[in-house]
């Protein structure tokens, strides 16, 4: 009876042995499924479409950008490269504190004239240099780009150029216009960028900024008979580095803003700058002349080689030559170009922008793009400030 019973048992503890193993299998399983969820979960599996975007991205939607590229982009941005005219314009936004990666010059050459990135010199100090646009050099570094983790890349480029980016570092990459002073594709690229990185609001607000400042010049200069506008010239004119009396500006848009009587306006029918004979600017012979401040000393060391010449310049004898910060470095300024605008407008025609303070204008324009107070100080004391000019002892 006894040996009867001994297999039954036996089977009995092997079969209690095999669903006990069975159970610590399921149960490994289960345990196994759970951890990879949760890993997927936490590192956002199935919602970041994109490649490259940050841990700060996990959803996306898809954008048409100025160059007709569709783009999947992070619903939230929050760290930005710009490159090219871009890092300019998100200045303007108030996005400075989100760039993680940046095109332009080492901050220690930075002068006030390159106003965006000189107000923001200590914000930037830490950010990587991952491109460069300077003297018409673009090149960017998609290994430095990758490794800042941006989510999304800001350019003011070609179609293919953008393309490349994007290709190389696997990031979503959106191309903007660079934008022509005071023009429409401005615009177009401030809207472009309000609506990327969620700022819509304060594009709006930047853009009826600039046209406000336009408008007021045509009210105050609508009036005036273009027999009372006195000639002027603009000239020292900075583009690929600094120049003398002979650099001048073509259809400058700091003068169309407000109606000069530009002496240049009968050369050419597109915005220019150029480098012409200077017995030319004799024979317009303005009655004002404003001079890039970056070119002042060069028309000063020309007048200590010429002085007959500057002598029949009839803004020179009349004390009518000043000077103003350049409106462009590393594009165009439009700060900067604005407050020209005002300072020559302030001098031309002194009746109608009578009640304008120029130092509260200024500093109020100022502080709207930059974000910073006092500005204008800053110009000055970088010698680039608003300022009659002295040629030896005239």
């Amino acid at each position: 009876m006894a040996k009867r019973y001994v297999p039954i048992a036996l089977r009995v503890i092997a079969e209690a042995g095999n669903i006990e193993r069975d159970v610590v299998m399921k149960k490994t399983i289960v345990f196994i499924l759970i951890v990879t969820l949760a890993v997927c979960l936490f590192a956002g599996c199935g919602n970041n479409k994109t490649s490259g975007l940050s841990d700060s991205s996990s959803e996306t939607r898809t954008i048409t950008d100025s160059a007709g590229r569709t783009v999947e982009i992070p619903t939230t941005v929050e760290k930005i490269v710009a490159l090219g005219n871009t890092p300019r314009m998100i200045t303007y936004l108030g996005l400075a504190n989100k760039v993680v990666g940046i095109s332009g010059m080492v901050s220690d050459q930075i002068t006030p004239i390159t106003a965006y990135a000189y107000a923001n010199k200590e914000l930037w100090a830490k950010v990587p240099l991952v491109g460069t646009d300077a003297a018409e050099a673009t090149d960017y570094y998609p290994e430095q780009i990758i490794a800042v983790h941006p989510d999304v890349i800001l350019c003011s480029y070609t179609k293919e150029l953008g393309d490349d980016i994007q290709t190389k570092t696997g990031i979503p990459v959106v191309v903007v216009p660079m934008g022509t002073l005071f023009g429409k594709d401005y615009e177009d690229a401030l809207r472009l960028l309000g609506d990327v990185c969620g700022v819509k609001d304060r594009a709006e607000g930047v853009i009826s900024y600039i046209n406000d400042c336009l408008k007021d010049f045509e009210t105050r200069t609508s009036g005036i008979p273009d027999t009372d506008k006195p000639t002027v010239l603009g000239a020292a004119a900075t583009f690929k580095g600094a120049h003398g009396i002979e650099g001048v500006y073509i259809k400058y848009a700091v003068f169309e803003a407000i109606s000069a009587n530009d002496v240049t306006k009968d050369i050419s029918g597109e915005a220019s700058v150029v480098v012409i004979d200077k017995e030319k600017v004799l024979g317009w012979n303005p009655q004002y002349i404003f001079l890039d401040s970056g070119g002042v000393n060069l028309v000063k060391t020309d007048y200590k080689k010429t002085p007959d010449f500057y002598a029949h310049l009839m803004a020179v004898g009349d004390g009518n030559l000043y000077q103003y910060p350049s409106s462009t470095s590393y594009y165009s300024n439009v700060e900067i170009s604005i407050v020209n605008s005002y300072y020559v407008a302030s001098i031309l025609y002194p009746e109608q922008f009578e009640d304008i303070d120029f130092n509260d204008k200024a500093n109020e324009i100022f502080k709207f793009f930059l974000g910073t107070d006092d500005y204008l100080s800053k110009l000055e004391t970088a010698g680039a400030g608003y300022s009659t000019v002295s040629l030896g002892d005239n």
